[in-house]
């Protein structure tokens, strides 16, 4: 019975071989399906923060003057859009539309004497067009609020005294400012709306009517203000969410998501969904770095973003600061617009590269009726390497660890499909790049390779045959008649670099069997949006890693419980210790690296900027200057060397992270494509050198060492 099951494991390790690739080739037409949604949005929009244009006129001689300037200014550079958030008392004041006073300041300004017991705030607009197109949204905010106010007037202006402190008073969010909407359009810009949260309770009525003006404006997204998208807070109690996301669609307006917030904005998912994901991802540079950068490394900037990560507009901030120098207040207004409008400046820059300037679009985005089925056989292929990673360590498994994970799948998504798809996608990357090292292994093994011995002037490696008293190699030789030990002739040079060079390419095909699982199963534009992440990377970048070298250091063509026993019941010494503490620090320093976070130095900075405009796209320094060199290093010394193993345990991070480049899914397939080829290519190239510089210096040393070592000796 023991021998047909494990006949019958051998077959299903066959089978299971069979049922990856059929889930690697049905994953091709979801890859295709995602390159086609990928061209079809490419014009991107530039937008500027209208406050801040106002906040930097406020600190002018002559803010209206200066205002008037700068927007054509901006508009000739080639900002197509303008940023208008909902209005406030104070936001009002600095646009010139109204001012407010304390009630001690009223006093003050009709000389009189403060009244007793009195804390209001009074509001006199600045001419009777102010009066008619802001009195409105003002008093409908106080409206909201159930504030007391009355008619006041002074000095031929009319206004209203509110029964609330100026504290309270400048807090109320109003409307949207329709004189700034009116210059806006005037001066030729679009407008993006950013609408907050902090209007409550929702009204549906209201905010129609808002989006009923706003419309009237051209306006076809909006854009958000705050940690929530409006209607986020009433959500629970009034469903306000999909009210609201019901009356985009009903106005035909989309969304922008904010890249890079430390946390996303509550509700921003959901409003993605209700629209159909209409969504469009927006990159904010910050006011200080519209300061201080230079305008080659914006364009740089907004040129990776657009290629690199699918945003399609580009917030910019306006700012000031004071220049004790001049002795004056500077701004960077003029900079920005000149970042823009310069040769080879941005808006040059991303036009070359195919992101013309307009309006920006949501992806075409529709799922094919055969979608469904097709990832059905995808996620077979993930259970299928899952399972044959399971049986590269535990033996006589891959039949049971088969079928539990299809009806745990099966029931897993039925709970929650997302989670399932994104465990299948991280099982894959975590077991293609090991099975790729698992098999380079077996094959160093299947040849017993030890250590170099010279007997009789003819050099031999030395290894043990364990699983047939006749060793694979022909020409090995009994070593002092023990029949289980053997003296292999060593390789040539060039047969061990084209078996180096054969096994480096084989683990690397294998390894890249999880690539058209992890797009295949995570074929969902929620990816692409970044509305939704792939978990466990930080998993992927350690797993590989590891259970390579356990399989180095425990097993050979089978576990070895004798060296699981001996290794640990070893001591702990201080070596022990400090080697520990050593790998942490790497394994610490390797994991800062990944993710959008990790921080590089000034001269890795030259060299990407070096290595994107040569070849458009960087291969990954980790890849092609570390591990892929190194894995094809340490195969071809490990066919001499037992040693040359960790250089193995090394070039596993180069496997794992082609597969890891793929999970960033809001970056372009054919992007990622090009970054691994680069990376293999160059790296391939680099691992060549490195072993021709072995065999010089290892020539150098078994030339020239002994005569050295007698002369030192004598």
């Amino acid at each position: 019975m023991f021998l047909r099951w494990q006949q019958w494991n051998r077959r299903a390790r066959f089978v299971l071989w069979i049922i990856a690739l059929l889930g690697v080739a049905a994953a091709m037409p979801l890859g295709a399906v995602r390159m086609e949604m990928e061209k079809s949005s490419k014009q991107v929009e530039y937008v500027f923060d209208y406050r801040d244009i106002v906040d930097v006129s406020e600190r002018q001689a002559r803010p209206q003057g200066f205002l008037t300037e700068k927007l054509a200014m901006l508009k000739e550079s080639g900002i197509t859009t303008m940023a208008v958030y909902e209005s406030s008392l104070k936001e009002l004041q600095l646009s010139g539309r109204l001012t407010f006073y304390s009630s001690r300041d009223a006093a003050l300004l009709q000389n009189k004497f403060e009244q007793a017991d009195q804390n209001f705030t009074y509001i006199l607009f600045n001419g009777p067009e102010e009066e008619k197109m802001i009195g409105p949204i003002v008093r409908q905010a106080l409206d909201r609020s159930e504030a007391v106010y009355s008619s006041w007037s002074y000095g031929g202006r009319n206004g209203m005294v509110v029964e609330m402190p100026i504290a309270e008073a400048i807090m109320k969010t109003m409307d949207f400012d329709p004189m700034s909407l009116q210059t806006i359009q005037d001066a030729g810009f679009r407008i993006l709306p950013r609408f907050s949260d902090r209007v409550k309770p929702y009204d549906q009525a209201e905010t129609e009517a808002v989006l009923a003006k706003l419309k009237a404006y051209g306006v076809n997204r909006v854009l958000f203000d705050g940690d929530k998208v409006k209607g986020a807070s009433d959500q629970a109690m009034d469903n306000s969410l999909y009210q609201f996301g019901e009356l985009l669609k009903k106005y035909d307006m989309g969304v922008a998501a904010i890249e890079n917030l430390k946390k996303p904005q509550e509700g921003i998912n959901k409003l993605a969904y209700i629209t159909n994901y209409n969504v469009v991802r927006l990159y904010s540079l910050s006011e200080n770095d519209g300061m201080t950068m230079t305008s080659d490394a914006i364009g740089d900037r907004f040129l990776l973003a657009a290629k690199d990560r699918n945003i399609r507009m580009f917030f910019m901030n306006g700012t000031t600061q004071s220049n004790t120098d001049k002795a004056k207040v500077v701004d960077n207004l003029d900079r920005l617009a000149e970042a823009m409008s310069e040769k080879n400046g941005i808006v040059e820059k991303l036009s070359k590269a195919g992101f013309a300037s307009g309006t920006a679009k949501a992806f075409d985005y529709e799922q094919p009726s055969w979608n469904k089925p097709v990832r059905a056989i995808v996620a077979a292929g993930a259970i299928a390497l899952i399972a044959l990673l399971v049986g590269a360590f535990i033996p006589g498994v891959y039949i049971p660890v088969f079928v539990i994970g299809l009806f745990g799948s099966a029931g897993m998504y039925k709970l929650n499909s997302s989670v399932m798809e994104q465990g299948l996608a991280l099982g894959a990357a975590i077991a293609a790049p090991t099975l790729a090292l698992v098999w380079v292994m077996n094959r160093i093994y299947s040849r017993t390779v030890g250590d170099r011995r010279v007997v009789g002037g003819v050099d031999w490696t030395v290894g043990r045959s364990k699983q047939s008293p006749t060793p694979q190699q022909p020409g090995a030789v009994y070593e002092n008649g023990n029949k289980m030990k053997w003296l292999f002739p060593a390789l040539s040079t060039g047969r061990r670099f084209g078996l180096a060079l054969n096994w480096f390419i084989v683990a690397t095909l294998i390894s890249l069997m999880a690539v058209p699982i992890v797009f295949g199963l995570l074929n969902n534009i929620t990816y692409n949006l970044v509305l939704e992440q792939f978990r466990g990377v930080s998993l992927l970048h350690l797993a590989p890693i590891a259970l390579v070298a356990v399989y180095v250091l425990l097993y050979n063509s089978q576990m070895s419980v004798g060296r699981l026993r001996a290794l640990l019941s070893k001591p702990i010494t201080l070596t022990w210790i400090i080697l520990a503490g050593i790998i942490g620090i790497i394994g610490y320093y390797y994991l800062s690296r990944t993710g959008n976070s990790g921080q590089v130095s000034s001269v890795e900075l030259v060299i990407r900027h070096f290595l994107e405009s040569t070849f458009g796209v960087r291969p990954r320094f980790k890849e092609f200057l570390l591990a892929h060199p190194l894995l094809l290093l340490g195969l071809f010394l490990s066919l001499r060397y037992r040693a040359a193993w960790l250089l193995i345990i090394i070039g596993s991070i180069g496997q794992l992270s082609m597969v890891d480049t793929f999970a960033h899914l809001h970056t372009p397939l054919y992007i990622s494509m090009i970054r691994v080829l680069l990376g293999l290519g160059t790296g391939m190239v680099i691992g060549c050198i490195l072993i021709l510089a072995w065999q010089l210096v290892e020539g150098a040393i078994r030339k020239w060492a002994p005569a050295i070592i007698h002369k030192f000796v004598e």
